[in-house]
């Protein structure tokens, strides 16, 4: 497909897709062309911009590689322990613990634990400020 910027005699600037430049001259020459604007048949391409490419000085622009997915895991699993640094493990009471620390009915404190979906939305219902952790968090008692 190629596209055109085409005029008619009324100087009504409009663009066409055709199949080939060959396609255009021949629907021209038919009298398929009219402009939509006014109706006149009387078509012609319009003068259109070139693609001129960058100028010769400029570094051409470079295309960054993807980036490594075994890199991105390793410096997430850093980050989240750097986040879980001084917080306590305090497994499938999460829900319990985030919930009375919520209500001071204990002391706050950073913890992290496991908690099914259904008590999770809970604790979001209830405004107890809470937030998944990308990685799975191994429990302390299963680390080797």
């Amino acid at each position: 497909m190629i596209v055109f910027d085409l005029k008619c005699t009324q100087t009504h600037v409009f663009e066409a897709w055709f199949g080939s430049s060959a396609d255009y001259e021949d629907q021209r020459d038919r009298g398929l062309l009219t402009c939509p604007i006014c109706g006149d048949a009387d078509i012609a391409k319009a003068v259109m911009a070139p693609n001129i490419p960058a100028k010769g000085n400029r570094a051409p622009a470079t295309t960054a590689a993807p980036p490594d997915p075994k890199a991105l895991m390793a410096a997430l699993a850093q980050v989240q322990a750097k986040m879980l640094e001084g917080s306590q493990w305090v497994g499938m009471s999460f829900a319990d613990k985030a919930r009375a620390m919520h209500l001071g009915e204990e002391t706050t404190a950073p913890i992290h634990g496991q908690a099914s979906l259904a008590e999770a939305k809970a604790l979001i219902e209830d405004g107890v400020p809470v937030a998944p952790l990308p990685l799975p968090v191994v429990p302390p008692d299963q680390c080797n």
